[in-house]
């Protein structure tokens, strides 16, 4: 049986990316047959990607079956994955997020979780010499998922191997990592294509504060303004979001990437007390500024207060 290798549902780039870096590494050095796949349909940067450097699009899974072997990347949270986890069987977790809790597995399993912005900078160390073998689309994929998640070395989780692995891809590829990173951007900034409901999944986690479930959802993009435009029928959405999806609470943050602040929609009282005891802000409107905030992972979700 293929061992299954997959990321977080609404796959970004690097829940995209690090799936194909990981099957590369076990078919072609390791000698063990791997697939990766996906658990939704990749956002317009991830896609962005995979055209670039003329790699395959993963098929698209709902769930697997009892005892599929399975390797998990890019999260470890099990509202993220497939309903039917538990019952899988999960070799390996590599990760660049907090422990959650929850997964059972069959066995004692690998588990690597390091504090990179990257799951594909844990990659790139775990390969260690047999990188010398990775084909340069594996590198460009490698290369797109750690300007991805670092947002070109500005998000607070940049760390220095970070950057230096990114620098390192990109004079391999013959690249400038600056612009290379403007066009992922760019990728990720057309959502014209795509509904309010759509919007607010589309790079989203699920989080609990004091028994308050949130749908906590990011969207990194160069042109703010594209997505604040439809603020008041995102707002409107978010409601029948959180009724369907079984949370209280859809919170939206617009990440200006070259701004380099977040802009927070306060559609509601609860959004508003959020904003408030979460950030220190004052809010008098329906969107408030936060400088300097990035990172769901380092700055949003460990600061949300009720």
């Amino acid at each position: 049986m293929s061992t299954l290798i997959f990321g977080h549902k609404a796959p970004d780039t690097d829940s995209t990316g690090s799936p194909l870096i990981w099957a590369w590494y076990l078919n072609h050095i390791k000698d063990q047959h791997a697939e990766p796949v996906l658990l939704g349909e990749p956002n317009t940067e991830a896609a962005f990607m995979l055209e670039r450097w003329n790699l395959p699009k993963p098929r698209i899974i709902d769930d697997v079956e009892d005892d599929q072997a399975a390797i998990i990347v890019d999260t470890n949270n099990p509202a993220e994955l497939p309903a039917n986890i538990n019952n899988a069987d999960v070799q390996a977790i590599i990760d660049h997020h907090k422990l959650v809790g929850g997964l059972e597995t069959k066995g004692p399993i690998d588990i690597t979780v390091r504090p990179v912005a990257c799951t594909a900078t844990i990659m790139y160390e775990l390969i260690g010499k047999d990188v010398a073998q990775m084909p340069n689309e594996i590198k460009g994929a490698m290369l797109s998922c750690i300007l991805s998640d670092t947002l070109a070395f500005r998000s607070p989780t940049t760390t220095q191997a970070d950057e230096a692995l990114a620098w390192g891809l990109a004079k391999d590829l013959d690249l400038d990592p600056h612009e290379y990173a403007d066009e992922l951007f760019a990728a990720k900034s057309d959502v014209s294509a795509f509904s309010d409901a759509e919007l607010l999944r589309m790079d989203s986690k699920e989080y609990a504060v004091d028994g308050t479930k949130f749908r906590v959802s990011v969207l990194e993009t160069t042109k703010p303004a594209i997505i604040l435009d439809r603020k008041a029928s995102i707002m409107d959405t978010m409601s029948t979001v959180a009724s369907e999806d079984g949370v209280d609470q859809v919170l939206l943050f617009v990440v200006d990437i070259l701004n380099e602040e977040a802009t927070m929609l306060v559609p509601n009282d609860l959004t508003k007390s959020v904003a408030e005891k979460s950030f220190d802000a004052s809010v008098s409107g329906d969107t408030v500024v936060l400088p300097g905030v990035m990172s769901r992972k380092k700055q949003i979700i460990p600061n949300l207060k009720l």
